[in-house]
């Protein structure tokens, strides 16, 4: 650094994980886990398959701290990383910290959310809870296990994998609160919640939550090791896998999430922990939403689709009247409308607070009974425009550079050439390109996204 550059600040924090009621070190802030892990034994005996090892409650464990040191340390205003130092109770500490164990969580970690990580384990004064009825049986050997929510994404791929493997694809609910609902023989299903929570309601704490990725990455993970299935299907399509890495917003690190070289590093995590490998798979990384969404709805259930849900926001934010809708103009609401157009197909007037896409302002289109037009929702709104926009930008003979650069990166995650990385990529961006700039001049000239997206449209 040159003598007259300006030092970037780093926040730093050490957490050290309790159990229930103990105290941390002096300096250490604590992690309890009878007070801020929610874990549910209803939830976790929905993983029980075999005889319990204490190793599967470790790994969540160590799933929850992460997520925790992610949401209460806040990023700089200037700069991204932040360094962050845990300190872990587990039943066999030696394991844990075994170099090929410990050096891939901290790669996979530190990948995904951007941070410097550094992990210590150490031995639990008791043992953990484990579950108490009996253990589950799938009837058919699993083939592949696939992240199930209520997002579009996971109900398409759901249905059109599931309809080739049938009862041999095993869906594991992720970003759900519901408890599993019986089978048709009044038994329990599998992998039917997500068994603990990090509440984290502290004011003013970190909200990218990268870690989230690692989090349902992992639980995907102790499924499939659970029930012997080898491939972990990830539902996400091109745009929403690849577009927050190669499309990342200002100055933000790039969003890896649903990305093969994120999975590429939980692949290694996962042999290293369990001794087995279980590899992640993207059935439609080379298509759009939209294409996925019209395949998905020429299935007998296809019609299914409008019960899904994109939109990440609260009650609090997005509700008329009482009534909870989506907020119509984040990125990911932005992309589900756009895939639902180029699908040829269409969505009910009140999905969305912002119900008029062709009104000439942002405070025309949304419904007149809404209360809560702030500045956070109109800068949502531009992000969300912007990015879809700057996507198709990369399709353009300018974008090549930033194809080629990140195709070499992502071939060797999916064990394919450059070259033919690169075709692929380009051919989803181009079916992008070509679905926004059709979806844009469907809102008609006095549209307000046609005021924010780039000329020549």
């Amino acid at each position: 650094m040159s003598s007259g550059a300006t030092q970037i600040w780093i926040p730093e924090r050490s957490i050290e994980v309790v159990e229930s009621g103990g105290a941390a070190s002096c300096g250490w802030v604590p992690f309890d886990l009878g007070r801020d892990f929610e874990f549910s034994t209803e939830a976790l005996e929905t993983y029980a398959f075999a005889s319990w090892e204490p190793l599967i409650y470790d790994a969540m464990v160590v799933a929850a701290a992460i997520e925790y040191g992610d949401r209460i340390l806040k990023r700089p205003p200037r700069g991204w990383a932040r360094r962050i130092s845990l300190r872990i109770p587990v039943h066999d500490p030696d394991r844990w910290n075994e170099s090929e164990l410990s050096e891939a969580l901290l790669d996979t970690a530190g990948f995904l959310t951007g941070d410097y990580w550094s992990v210590e384990f150490v031995a639990r004064a008791k043992a953990a809870p484990s579950p108490q009825s009996a253990y589950l049986n799938l009837p058919v050997a699993t083939e592949a296990i696939m992240a199930f929510s209520d997002g579009m994404d996971s109900r398409a791929v759901a249905g059109l994998i599931g309809s080739g493997l049938g009862p041999k694809l095993v869906r594991v609910r992720v970003g759900s609160n519901d408890i599993g609902r019986p089978d048709k023989k009044n038994r329990r299903e599998p992998f039917t919640m997500v068994p603990y929570d990090v509440p984290c309601n502290m004011p003013n704490r970190e909200a990218s939550a990268r870690s989230r990725g690692f989090k349902f990455a992992l639980i995907s993970g102790i499924a499939a090791y659970l029930s012997g299935a080898s491939e972990i299907i990830i539902p996400e399509s091109g745009q929403g896998a690849i577009g927050p890495a190669i499309a990342p917003v200002v100055h933000a690190y790039p969003d890896y999430r649903n990305h093969p070289r994120f999975t590429q590093r939980m692949e290694r995590l996962l042999k290293a922990l369990f001794g087995k490998e279980i590899r992640y798979v993207f059935p439609r990384l080379w298509n759009t939403k939209g294409e996925t969404l019209r395949s998905f709805a020429t299935l007998p259930e296809g019609s299914n689709w409008h019960t899904t849900r994109s939109c990440w926001r609260s009650n609090r934010w997005c509700s008329v009247n009482g009534k909870r809708r989506q907020c119509g103009v984040c990125a990911a609401c932005m992309l589900r409308r756009l895939s639902v157009h180029a699908a040829g197909l269409t969505e009910a007037d009140d999905a969305y607070v912002c119900t008029d896409l062709t009104a000439a302002s942002l405070d025309e289109a949304v419904d007149r009974d809404f209360t809560r037009m702030t500045p956070a929702y109109r800068q949502y709104a531009i992000a969300g425009v912007l990015h879809l926009d700057h996507l198709a930008d990369l399709a353009s003979k300018d974008g090549l550079p930033v194809v080629r650069r990140h195709a070499a990166l992502l071939g060797p995650a999916l064990g394919l050439g450059k070259e033919q990385t690169k075709e692929s990529l380009t051919r989803m961006l181009s079916e992008h390109t070509g679905e926004w700039k059709e979806f844009v001049r469907s809102m008609g000239s006095n549209s307000f996204v046609r005021q924010w997206v780039r000329a020549g449209l």
